[in-house]
């Protein structure tokens, strides 16, 4: 897939965390895309959806012939996912610090409503810098909004940063955290299958390729 080398980096940095979700992790198929009962993967980094579209296509939600012309006129997978042309998009993202907001209030709507789902949400570290992830985090961990899982790519993009490490901003909080290497799939699998009874954030790690 080419035609927007300026987020190719954006993509390959969650390439890894988004396969292993999709594949051993989430409990979402193309046949359950509106089961009130599945889990939901909101794609907060949606500026960079090239590895999302890739997958999703592998696993099905999407064919795999809409990748050939993406980011064309009439192409329905743009430089940003929109929820209402994407089968299995849950929300239409790519604004910085939109998806953890969101995802909380999806948790905390699949709680009112009795579903097993359910939330996991993918962030960039340089979206935490946005103040309403702030406010998120804190609301998450005070409803103890324990159904919402809450990965961090750490490609060391941040501008501000967070003493002590980005696991430390949400640990403060109240929540579980994690810190991973975002390329080791086991690591990977492990984190975010590990139980936890509160709000939880899995920080990986990924090496700045250039």
């Amino acid at each position: 897939m080419s035609g927007d080398e300026k987020h190719e980096w954006a993509a390959a940095s969650t390439l890894d965390v988004l396969w292993v979700l999709y594949d051993k992790v989430l409990n979402v198929t193309p046949a359950t895309a509106d089961d009130p009962d599945r889990d939901r993967f909101l794609l907060s980094k949606g500026h960079g959806p090239m590895a999302y579209y890739a997958v999703l296509a592998e696993k099905g939600f999407i064919d795999e012939s809409t990748l050939d012309d993406w980011t064309s006129w009439d192409s329905p997978l743009g430089q940003h996912p929109d929820r209402v042309l994407v089968r299995g998009a849950e929300i239409s993202s790519g604004s910085l610090g939109h998806g953890l907001p969101i995802a909380v209030g999806t948790a905390i709507g699949q709680r009112i409503a009795g579903s097993r789902g359910r939330t996991f949400v993918l962030v960039g570290d340089g979206e935490l810098d946005e103040g309403s992830n702030h406010e998120a985090i804190a609301v998450a961990a005070r409803l103890e909004v324990a159904n919402l899982t809450t990965i961090v790519i750490d490609n060391q993009s941040a501008m501000y940063g967070w003493p002590g490490g980005i696991a430390r901003r949400f640990a403060v909080e109240g929540w579980q955290t994690a810190e991973i290497d975002g390329r080791d799939h086991e690591a990977v699998f492990a984190a975010l299958t590990a139980p936890h009874d509160r709000p939880y954030a899995v920080v990986a790690k990924i090496e700045r390729s250039y």
